[in-house]
């Protein structure tokens, strides 16, 4: 990724300031101008997406209706010495809320106002079509289920705040984009969790989506278009349907926060310590950058600071957007652990500052959408030691113009089928894959249509020539007369893998896969294909009969790991961003 960079020896760069040329760094291109993605999906106008009334019934607290009135506690003489009537109306709360907002999790305190119910913004959870909505996952043998969470950072530029804090004036009120995605999966008997962030400028195909509150209903975009646009497609819930889309995982709930959400956040959190290996001034010489300016070291942030080092990508590793998701793994590492390990956080007022923030930084979907339903989430996040939090950012190749990245073949995959399957990414679980048996209603053999490629390409190996003729003849022998060869593809896949495109054809695939020996386990949900699909890979170059792998549930090389138990972490500074 080209960048251009001034290297400033000798003299110490003033800090920029919020709003100057720099501050900003959003998809723009060198000129400053709002990046498209060929098809003319880039920041658009139209009206900002707002994150819910906020209106929740008083009584869904825990304890309001008992006690009628709901009248508002916290007054003078009230900090927790009222008569033991009033301590029943006393809500806990779990600084885990406050961790898993700026997308990290865990620990504990106590608060008192029912109002906070009313500081939470709600929006939809899903607002794509319910027939393509990925399948809920089935309970283990304890009964336990694992629970998936999408976590998302607004780059919205609807409040004075928001404006300030994002530099770009000529966008104020434009359509918000989804510029940090995390999905958190918590395993099913709570033992671990892993995290998994895609970078913002992933191309995939968006779903149909419809906006609650104007009915408008959004085309599906069936071409590779940037991943952070779905939040502009009528909410959050946008980007949930992409994500079940792309990944076949049920996801329960998102949490979104924005600019000013992560200032306030990290100002009544008290900072966050950061680590760089070197000086570090993020700013180009075209006026770009987060504007970050740091000392080698370790660092505690906060506020505006804190925004700027989540955001920063001139400076860190390479200068790409993996360098930024690699700072935001080190930053809520290291905020779990400060919440988790600061005594300080057991001062009431400390936490009630806390709390406050939260609440009204938080946009959540209404399974969140109460005090209460929010600390019954933290205690469960609260289960998981440090050790077993893991993080990854999902195995991604460069687009073919070099300019955004893609999913990367076959790893990107089997990242989302262990955490389908409830396998944990630091490879700690005993358990092996279960047997997996097809669910899905098929139609009848001779009905279904398959298109057959082949994938037998290696680094080392040409393809086989009539590889995919001869395995469609074999399907046909089989009874599926509707197989037919594509012959004007030949990929590089180093397992066979049978690709549908929607769950309707699900039980198809599967079907397709049965006849033919291949594991249920290599059936995939994709948008790459327009039906049910088997490409012939490196796995089965010659022969009839497909002898299948043992599977394998470790985690690709390419997904490398943050541990959250790593406090040595420290990011890489670009020389060409150093000062002294």
């Amino acid at each position: 990724m080209v960048q251009s960079s001034v290297r400033r020896k000798g003299a110490r760069p003033r800090d920029r300031q919020t709003g100057e040329p720099g501050w900003d760094d959003s998809l723009y291109d060198d000129n400053g101008e709002p990046v498209q993605d060929g098809r003319g999906s880039g920041r658009g106008g139209g009206s900002a997406q707002g994150g819910g009334d906020g209106d929740g019934p008083p009584d869904e607290a825990k304890g309001h209706s008992r006690h009628g009135g709901g009248r508002r506690r916290g007054g003078k003489g009230d900090g927790g010495g009222g008569r033991p009537r009033r301590r029943r109306r006393v809500l806990r709360w779990s600084a885990t809320v406050l961790a898993v907002l700026i997308l990290g999790t865990a620990g504990a305190g106590y608060l008192y106002y029912q109002h906070l119910n009313d500081n939470i913004k709600k929006d939809d959870l899903y607002l794509g079509d319910d027939k393509d909505r990925a399948a809920k996952p089935k309970a283990n043998a304890a009964g336990q289920t694992p629970l998936n969470i999408l976590l998302i950072g607004s780059d919205a530029r609807d409040s004075a705040a928001n404006q300030k804090l994002g530099g770009a004036k000529d966008t104020y009120g434009g359509t918000p984009r989804a510029d940090v995605q995390m999905l958190l999966h918590l395993s099913a008997d709570r033992s671990n969790m892993s995290v998994v962030s895609m970078p913002r400028d992933t191309l995939l195909e968006i779903p149909k989506c419809t906006d609650p509150k104007t009915s408008h209903t959004y085309a599906a975009i069936t071409y590779p278009t940037m991943t952070n646009n779905s939040l502009g497609r009528g909410g959050p819930g946008c980007t949930v349907a992409t994500w079940e889309k792309f990944t076949d995982i049920h996801i329960d709930h998102f949490m979104m926060v924005d600019f000013a959400g992560v200032v306030s956040m990290a100002d009544a959190i008290g900072g966050v310590p950061v680590c760089v290996d070197a000086n570090i001034y993020s700013h180009t010489s075209t006026g770009h950058g987060s504007g970050l300016k740091l000392k080698d070291g370790t660092t505690s942030i906060k506020g505006k600071q804190a925004l700027q080092w989540l955001r920063t990508r001139y400076g860190f590793e390479d200068g790409s957007d993996i360098g930024r998701t690699k700072a935001q793994h080190q930053y809520m590492n290291s905020m779990v652990r400060q919440l988790r390990e600061n005594a300080t956080l057991s001062n009431p007022n400390k936490l009630r500052k806390l709390a406050e923030t939260a609440t009204n930084a938080l946009t959540v979907d209404d399974g969140l959408g109460t005090v209460s339903k929010l600390y019954d989430l933290s205690k469960e996040l609260k289960k998981v030691p440090t050790s077993r939090i893991t993080m990854t950012t999902m195995p991604w190749v460069y687009s073919s113009d070099g300019n955004r990245v893609l999913p990367k073949p076959n790893d990107a995959a089997k990242v989302f089928r262990l955490l389908r399957e409830d396998i944990a990414l630091d490879g700690k679980d005993k358990k092996k894959s279960p047997a997996q048996k097809a669910v899905a209603p098929a139609h009848a053999d001779d009905k279904i249509a398959v298109q057959v490629q082949n994938g037998t390409r290696t680094s080392a190996l040409a393809p086989v020539g009539g590889r995919a003729n001869a395995m469609a003849q074999l399907l046909v022998g089989k009874g599926f007369t509707g197989a037919a060869a594509d012959s004007s593809t030949v990929l590089s896949e180093d397992k066979t893998v049978i690709r549908y495109p929607s769950a309707d054809l699900k039980g198809d695939a599967q079907r397709v896969a049965k006849s033919l020996g291949v594991p249920l386990s290599s059936v995939e949900k994709s948008a790459s294909v327009s039906g049910v699909t088997l490409i012939v890979g490196g796995d089965w170059r010659s022969g009839t009969t497909y002898k299948a792998a043992e599977d394998d549930d470790t985690t690709p090389a390419s997904a490398k790991l943050d541990k959250g138990s790593d406090t040595g972490a420290c990011m890489h500074v670009d020389p060409d961003y150093t000062w002294s």
